[in-house]
């Protein structure tokens, strides 16, 4: 029981595409996207823990290296399907779970397993980690939606996109981190043109007050 099957599955992340069956400039796959997540984690560890938090780097590696490796089982689902309905939601999950867990029994050595039923398993949890990982991925996804809205996508799937990672974003707005987004970041991303831009601002002031304050100065 080697980990031949677990590295071939890094190869195959490189062929799952992200957002399919929609028109992009430049498309992504989870194995890049995975990478991002991971740079972008690591830079608001430091944003957090030079607010005064106390960070488990190790475990914020291992969440965001790992936290789409089982897509290699089921694949990028469209977020709309996969988020139609709450009882879709858990049986993809279900069914994602499963499948992991039998590849771990089945192709990862014994003496191994327990260590990647934690890499493997859900990593946006409760502890600071696991919102580092939720804030990160969602930047990731506002700036591929970003990425084809500057290029004037009409797809408007990209729009929903940007608009629902900004929502999702909200709900960590008293963190360290998304405070430094919101002051620091957005601010340059709202300074270039792109389509739905005036739409996509207003929504970000009403969602995130520290950028409603930075750009009101």
């Amino acid at each position: 029981m080697p980990m031949h099957q677990y590295f071939m599955g890094m190869s195959q992340l490189e062929l799952i595409n992200r957002a399919p069956g929609f028109f992009k400039y430049q498309p992504h796959n989870v194995a890049a996207h995975s990478w991002k997540v991971t740079q972008i984690a690591q830079f608001l560890a430091d944003v957090e823990e030079q607010g005064g938090a106390t960070i488990n780097w190790k475990s914020v590696y291992e969440k965001a290296l790992n936290h789409d490796y089982t897509e290699r089982f089921i694949g990028d689902i469209k977020t709309p399907v996969k988020y139609a309905t709450s009882t879709l939601r858990s049986m993809l999950a279900d069914v994602e779970d499963s499948m992991t867990e039998n590849f771990i029994k089945s192709e990862i050595p014994e003496q191994f397993q327990a260590a990647y039923t934690r890499r493997l398993g859900e990593g946006k949890d409760s502890t600071i980690e696991g919102k580092i990982l939720s804030i990160s991925d969602k930047i990731d996804l506002l700036y591929e939606a970003y990425g084809e809205l500057e290029k004037f996508n009409p797809e408007p799937v990209f729009v929903n996109i940007f608009q629902s990672s900004l929502e999702a974003l909200a709900e960590f707005k008293d963190m360290a981190s998304v405070k430094y987004l919101a002051k620091e970041i957005l601010p340059e991303i709202f300074k270039e043109e792109f389509i739905h831009k005036n739409l996509l601002f207003d929504l970000a002031k009403s969602l995130l007050p520290d950028f409603a304050e930075v750009i009101k100065d």
